[in-house]
Order: structure tokens, then C-alpha cells, then sequence
């Protein structure tokens, strides 16, 4: 007759008056209760100490905890969650140790823990990795070896102005260079990169998709940009139709800046712009990124030693 749920007290009383009567012995006490010999000989001792509440259920937590996670750290933990609200546990974690290299930072489930006990995370539905089509081409592994840009899909301000923030990256230090506002034509773009080359230099070869005004229809896909760019020594690289899995570690970091500076939006164009500038210091400066080993973009990239020439020569031929 196992204890059960609903008179485990009441059962527990019994077996020991049944002790008491001399008429079994504790072997038998444990068949006819469903117990262990050391459960009945716990039980035994605590009624013996003089515990009034000796048949009640006791916690099983341990009275300490060896390694359980100080007070002050989880105080930061949830104090940096609160000023960085999309960093994630691991992002956490390397921001901690960056800014306090002594403090003993508990491992990033750790962190997931308190975060979920605290209510600073919320668990999302896990999507299905789509399918992988092609294997995705490598970029470089230098700091400007090779750029990316792109316009991220545009959206409108709560005044209703439309804006298209162009984004460039450094491919391999993930250092993102510019996000800037600008209509989505040759004469936007150019003059966004233009003054990007003067401040920084030239990349060895830019990647984008084939979509105006990076590529054309027209003879080997190039346009009066890419033009521009192979006789400044920039090589046009383009993905294929339609993959922007191609340009992978460029629409990730797509998604961060869409969550982290339009969702809402600005009143003003102005006002996004600010705000696209303040991300910028934030992702290079700030922010840990894991293929960086969990250290900021600025850590790896260096501007390039290819100056912006003063004068462009028309191509020989």
C-alpha cells in the first residue's frame, strides 16, 4: 500500500504506531507501506528529535547552493539587459566581460535563466530552416578585401516621408560603414560612396544583388555605377537572381537594424537618420558579435590603405 498524494500523512502515522506495537518488524513495515528501510528509519528519527511536524513533506532543495550566481551580478545582468533590450544571453555575456574583466560572468544559459525568471525574455517559436539551394560564396577574409551594400527595404516615417537607407559593410570585420538615407538611384549612391571613399578608401570589390542601380539587363550586367567602380579599381560583384543568401552576413545585419531603429519608425526623415547614426556606433563599438569571437566589429576592421584618386582616367584601350 504505497503512500499516496492525498493521505501520505495519515499513512505515515500509521506505520509508525504500527512499529510501535512490537508486531512487525521494519522489513515488513516497508512491504506493507511502500517504502524504503531508510525512508521508515528517516521518518524514525525525525519523530524521535521531538518535531511536532516530523510526518510532513520536507523540500528537497539543497539549504545552499555552491554556485549559485551573486546577487550584485545578476543586478547587472538585468541592468545591462535593460539599457541593451535585443542583446541576447551570449551578447550579454561578452558585454559583461568586456566592461568588468574580473567579475565572475556565469555562462550564457545561465544568463537565458535569470533573464526568463526576471521577465526580460520571452521564448519564440523556433522557424524551420529553409532548404539550402547552393552552397554560398565566400567573401573576404581582410578587412576590405571585399564591401557590401544595399538598400534595405524602405518604410515610411510617421509623417509619412519615404525613406531608403542604403547600408554598406565591411564583409570580412562585419564593420558596417555607412547607413544613410538617400534615393535609390545612380546620383544617391554615388554620392553616398563617393564621400564613404574619401573618408575611408577603396575596397578591393563591392558585392550587391543585380537590381538598379548596382547592375542592369544591359552587356554583362553593369551599370553607369559599376562602371564608376571598375575604373576607380573596384571590382562589381553580384549575386545570383533572387539568393540573398549570397549576401547572408549583409541581410543579417539587415534585420538588426530594422528591429533596433524603425519598429515604429521616426517622425521625421531627420530623426531616422539620427537614429540609423547612433546604431552605427552602437554595432561597430558596442555591440559583441559572435563570428568576431564575441568582439565588436571595430575591433577587426581598419580603414583601407587604396586612397580615393583626386582624378579618374578615362580607360585605354
Amino acid at each position: 500500500m504505497p503512500f499516496r498524494e492525498s493521505n501520505r500523512v495519515e499513512e505515515r502515522i500509521a506505520l509508525m504506531r504500527a512499529h510501535d506495537s512490537g508486531a512487525f518488524t521494519v522489513t515488513e513495515l516497508s512491504a506493507r507501506y511502500g517504502v524504503s528501510r531508510a525512508t521508515f528509519y528517516e521518518l524514525k528519527r525525525r519523530r524521535d528529535s521531538g518535531d511536532e511536524r516530523w510526518f510532513e513533506e520536507r523540500s528537497r532543495a539543497p539549504l545552499s547552493i555552491p554556485h549559485a550566481t551573486a546577487p550584485e551580478v545578476i543586478a547587472k545582468i538585468i541592468a545591462l539587459r535593460s539599457k541593451f533590450i535585443h542583446f541576447g544571453p551570449k551578447k550579454l555575456r561578452a558585454k559583461l566581460m568586456m566592461d568588468a574583466p574580473g567579475l565572475k560572468v556565469p555562462s550564457a544559459s545561465t544568463i537565458g535563466d535569470i533573464l526568463k525568471r526576471n521577465g526580460l525574455i520571452t521564448a519564440h517559436k523556433r522557424r524551420r530552416s529553409a532548404i539550402v539551394q547552393d552552397e554560398i560564396v565566400a567573401g573576404a577574409s581582410e578587412a576590405n578585401g571585399e564591401w557590401a551594400y544595399d538598400f534595405k527595404g524602405w518604410f515610411r516615417t510617421t509623417d509619412g516621408t519615404r525613406c531608403d537607407p542604403l547600408t554598406v559593410t565591411d564583409t570580412a570585420s562585419r564593420y558596417l560603414l555607412e547607413v544613410r538615407i538617400t534615393p535609390p538611384t545612380h546620383d544617391g549612391v554615388r554620392q553616398v560612396m563617393e564621400r564613404l571613399f574619401r573618408d575611408v578608401g577603396l575596397p578591393d570589390a563591392i558585392r550587391s544583388d543585380n537590381g538598379v542601380p548596382f547592375g542592369s539587363i544591359g552587356a554583362g550586367g553593369l551599370s553607369r555605377l559599376s562602371v564608376w567602380l571598375l575604373k576607380l579599381g573596384v571590382k562589381p560583384r553580384y549575386i545570383p537572381p533572387a539568393s540573398p543568401q549570397d549576401n547572408g552576413r549583409h541581410e543579417r545585419m539587415h534585420r538588426t537594424l530594422k528591429a533596433e531603429t524603425s519598429k515604429p519608425a521616426a517622425v521625421t526623415w531627420q530623426q531616422q537618420q539620427v537614429r540609423f547614426n547612433q546604431f552605427r556606433t552602437h554595432y561597430n563599438e558596442e555591440r559583441p558579435h559572435e563570428a568576431l569571437g564575441q568582439m565588436p566589429p571595430a575591433t577587426h576592421w581598419r580603414p583601407s590603405e587604396r586612397a580615393m584618386p583626386e582624378r579618374i582616367e578615362a580607360p585605354w584601350y
